[in-house]
């Protein structure tokens, strides 16, 4: 069974948080939603507070398959600026863990030098920030063990892509086809 840790900061966008949540917890993977506010219960962008499964204190990172950032303002912000996130980051990325952001998140992948050489998307205005990535403008793109998509609009596809990565493509479209999902091609 994949797991996977949902880091959320004050102002994440919604959407971009609660779809793929759901979707993976859908899909059977264990989704822990992790706060790196210091308390539980973390507000959105948009006045929606959700219940963090763990402090980020509290999270053991040694059984986590992905990280995943959702995007959204001042959340993305907010995450970059937790240093001892990067440090989880890093550590992940060096043992070839998946590392997951959207929208505005994909900044802070940016800003630790791991896309360097490597295809990206994100919410426009962000693409600066980015340092040294190929901008495909994509709605979401896989290089390597990092994946990134450019916003909520496209939070139902992300989610449901990487459920094709991790259980295979017959898989994900049971589970589309069973939530109602559009028809969606997955590569």
């Amino acid at each position: 069974m994949k797991t996977i840790f949902v880091h959320l900061a004050n102002g994440f966008e919604e959407m971009e948080a609660i779809v793929p949540i759901d979707v993976w917890r859908r899909a059977g993977f264990q989704v822990f939603i992790v706060s790196v506010t210091g308390k539980k219960t973390v507000a959105g962008s948009h006045n929606i507070s959700v219940v963090a499964d763990l402090l980020f204190d509290e999270a053991d990172y040694e059984m986590a398959d992905m990280l995943f950032l959702p995007g959204g303002m001042p959340g993305a912000s907010n995450l970059d600026a937790h240093k001892c996130l990067h440090e989880k980051i890093h550590e992940a990325n060096m043992k070839g863990k998946q590392l997951a952001a959207i929208c505005a998140a994909p900044l802070v992948f940016g800003h630790l030098n791991l896309l360097k050489g490597k295809k990206a998307t994100c919410f426009p205005g962000y693409e600066k920030e980015l340092f040294g990535a190929t901008i495909t403008g994509n709605s979401v793109e896989f290089d390597g063990n990092i994946i990134t998509a450019r916003g909520a609009g496209v939070a139902f596809e992300f989610a449901m892509r990487v459920v094709d990565k991790f259980k295979g493509s017959d898989f994900a479209m049971q589970l589309s086809a069973k939530m109602q999902v559009s028809p969606m091609v997955i590569p």
